[in-house]
């Protein structure tokens, strides 16, 4: 069964020790959650996850994300546009 302890000298961070050996590091004010396997993995991911979260990550290409998935043109859509974007 996962355990989860609270840490808020990161600023209000859940960490959910998973079954598995992960760590899920949760942000306790907007819900954003990534996990690594340990602590400090978790802490970095949810970092760039909070990144995201606030706009200030890097653009998605989707042309480059399509390729680097190994989509095929019928696989991406109509219009050349991946179906996750319609």
């Amino acid at each position: 069964m996962a355990s989860t302890t609270r840490d808020n000298r990161n600023g209000g961070v859940e960490f959910i020790h998973e079954d598995d050996g992960r760590v899920t590091a949760k942000d306790i004010e907007t819900g954003v959650a990534s996990f690594g396997d340990d602590r400090a993995e978790a802490l970095r991911m949810l970092a760039d996850a909070l990144d995201a979260y606030h706009g200030k990550g890097e653009p998605v290409d989707e042309d480059e994300l399509a390729a680097e998935l190994g989509l095929s043109e019928d696989e991406i859509g109509s219009e050349g546009r991946p179906p996750w974007d319609e």
